[in-house]
């Protein structure tokens, strides 16, 4: 079996405007960019992303530490600093862990209605 290919940003841009015939590739690929400069603002200060079924972006604190050089073995200052973390959002962990769950299956809780 062979790894998934990763979905770059132009095959995104490509995905988009396939699925909206109205709208124009140079639009798809302006609200791609948007988004993401959106999400990367947010991030860069401080803040917290939540998308609603995928997940959440936020920064976790690293402090300053001490490490060493994989090569001479000297030590070496790594500077605190702040990274992203994701946490993907229940529906997604679902959805990557193959529970059955899929797009077409009925919501929680619903019954298929009967033929009246």
């Amino acid at each position: 079996m062979t790894a998934p290919r990763a979905l770059t940003k132009s095959e995104l841009i490509v995905r988009l405007a396939a699925r909206n015939p109205r709208l124009a590739a140079r639009d798809a690929d302006e609200a791609v960019k948007l988004i993401l400069d959106l999400l990367g603002e947010a991030l860069s200060q401080g803040g917290r992303i939540e998308i609603r079924g995928f997940g959440s972006f936020s920064l976790n604190y690293r402090p300053a530490r001490v490490g060493r050089n994989p090569k001479s073995g000297d030590r070496v200052q790594v500077p605190a600093k702040h990274v992203p973390h994701f946490k993907a959002g229940k529906e997604l962990r679902e959805r990557v862990d193959g529970d059955g769950a899929t797009d077409a299956a009925p919501a929680a809780g619903s019954a298929p209605r009967a033929a009246e």
